[in-house]
């Protein structure tokens, strides 16, 4: 499976699974990142980092390495 920091800006892609039992990852699925849910990458910092999405009807900024930890269905 592709994780959603390799993902490119403006597909649309279903959350599988987030990975990891730490803060980090419970924050993750606390913000909405949660299995079955449509997540669009909406854009990038001009260096990359951190991501923006899209998902639920609002935006939400993550680090590339915290999006690495969800893995997506294309």
């Amino acid at each position: 499976m592709r994780s959603l920091a390799k993902m490119p800006v403006g597909l649309t892609a279903q959350v599988a699974d987030v990975a990891g039992d730490d803060t980090i990852s419970l924050r993750l699925l606390e913000m909405g990142l949660t299995p079955g849910v449509a997540v669009t990458v909406v854009g990038t910092a001009p260096l990359g980092d951190p991501l923006e999405l899209e998902l639920r009807g609002y935006r939400l900024s993550i680090r590339r390495s915290e999006a690495d930890r969800v893995a997506i269905h294309p």
